[in-house]
């Protein structure tokens, strides 16, 4: 029995230590979606990483133009080696990367976890260490949009704590005028007060709603809004000024009122932001996959906003990358809470991936990102083959340094 026993741990023992297979990036290919998402930073152009062995990995985001400069630096280069991939596309040509190329980057990056996860046959949460919740809870930006017209904020906000969401959302204003209407900044700060009344009302004591600013309010409005709403208890405010002036206002802001804060829908990598999150001047950060570069930079925003206690709220983006936010913000031990967006379902040219229901995202264990796709709801417009730029040095250990 003793020996049996002995043998079955040798043998479980020998397949944990399994090398990964030998394999080599040879061709990235770029589709874009019949319902293809023209706003930048929420893109969902699909990225498919091939090697030799027929192991494929599946990545959303960026622009074409982006892919193809950043595609280059994969090719040739062993799929495992994540990390030094992603600073490969970083330094490769020399010039700082803007959020443009930041997210496009992170769209490759998604590409390569998945690879990994398949080649061991586990789901990325797992090389992350695992989930530590069930499933993320999170928030519709407009789950009852088609009825704004009959329905008001109270039985909106009803309706979204009904359906199983944590929180109720709405933008600022008096009934969130649309794009290229006039939005009088004073004036729609009583509007506002107003609204974010009878959403407390709609959900309830014990529900949670959320009013997104959407940077449309200067200083000395947004102060007088974040006042104003206090007694009402929001989850938090979002993006309460503009991005240009977040780093110097909203530490101001935090002093100024009780209101949780949130910003950062915009943001790229985690220079955009840190002293926000080191200084406790934010609650939660709203940055997400793959605009911050992608799964290897995520990890460590993660870990910086654990440091310092600080939420992450991602923005929406494609469902690819909205899956993959599962894999990596469900082994994040801090409050974490997903702007759902139009990804309470999956489009015509995704067969399975983000698995949504009841108002929450919810874990799987199919291998890497547990995404496949439907290849005849797609189509391929740019592919590369050829090793890109290699504009950096190396230090003596091997290691990355700028050109």
């Amino acid at each position: 029995m003793q020996r049996r026993l002995f043998l079955s741990t040798l043998a479980g023992a020998a397949a944990l230590a399994a090398p990964l297979p030998k394999v080599k990036i040879t061709r990235v290919r770029i589709y874009k979606p019949k319902e293809f998402n023209p706003t930048f930073n929420q893109s969902n152009m699909v990225v498919v990483v091939e090697t030799d062995t027929g192991l494929i990995g599946i990545g959303e985001g960026g622009t074409k133009d982006m892919i193809e400069q950043c595609a280059g630096s994969l090719i040739g280069q062993d799929p495992f080696k994540i990390e030094r991939i992603w600073h490969e596309m970083y330094k490769a040509w020399f010039y700082p990367p803007g959020r443009e190329k930041i997210h496009a980057l992170g769209a490759l990056d998604l590409a390569l976890w998945d690879i990994k996860g398949k080649a061991l046959g586990v789901p990325v949460h797992q090389l992350l260490g695992g989930m530590i919740r069930d499933h993320l809870e999170c928030y519709g930006t407009g789950p009852l949009g088609a009825s704004r017209g009959r329905l008001s904020v109270r039985e909106r906000a009803k309706g979204a704590m009904e359906s199983g969401f944590r929180a109720f959302r709405m933008g600022a204003g008096s009934g969130d005028p649309r794009a290229g209407e006039v939005f009088e900044t004073h004036a729609q700060v009583r509007g506002t007060v107003q609204a974010c009344k009878e959403a407390r009302e709609g959900v309830g004591p014990d529900g949670d709603w959320i009013v997104d600013f959407h940077q449309r309010f200067d200083f000395a409005d947004a102060l007088r809004a974040c006042r104003g709403i206090e007694d009402f208890e929001p989850y938090f405010v979002e993006d309460p000024v503009a991005d240009a002036q977040a780093l110097s206002e909203i530490p101001k802001l935090r002093q100024l009122t009780t209101v949780p804060l949130t910003h950062g829908e915009e943001w790229g990598q985690r220079w955009d932001f840190f002293p926000l999150v080191e200084k406790k001047d934010i609650d939660y950060i709203r940055a997400t996959l793959p605009n911050v570069g992608g799964i290897t930079e995520m990890t460590k925003i993660a870990a910086l906003c654990q440091t310092h206690a600080v939420g992450i709220a991602p923005h929406f983006t494609g469902s690819i990358a909205t899956a993959a936010i599962v894999h990596t913000l469900g082994p994040f031990s801090g409050p974490v809470i997903v702007e759902i967006g139009s990804n309470t379902k999956l489009p015509s040219h995704i067969q399975e991936g983000l698995d949504f229901k009841a108002g929450k995202c919810w874990p799987n264990d199919r291998p890497g990102l547990g995404v496949t796709l439907e290849m005849s709801q797609m189509t391929m417009i740019g592919e590369v083959t050829a090793p890109g730029n290699k504009l950096f040095y190396l230090r003596k250990d091997g290691s990355l340094t700028h050109w």
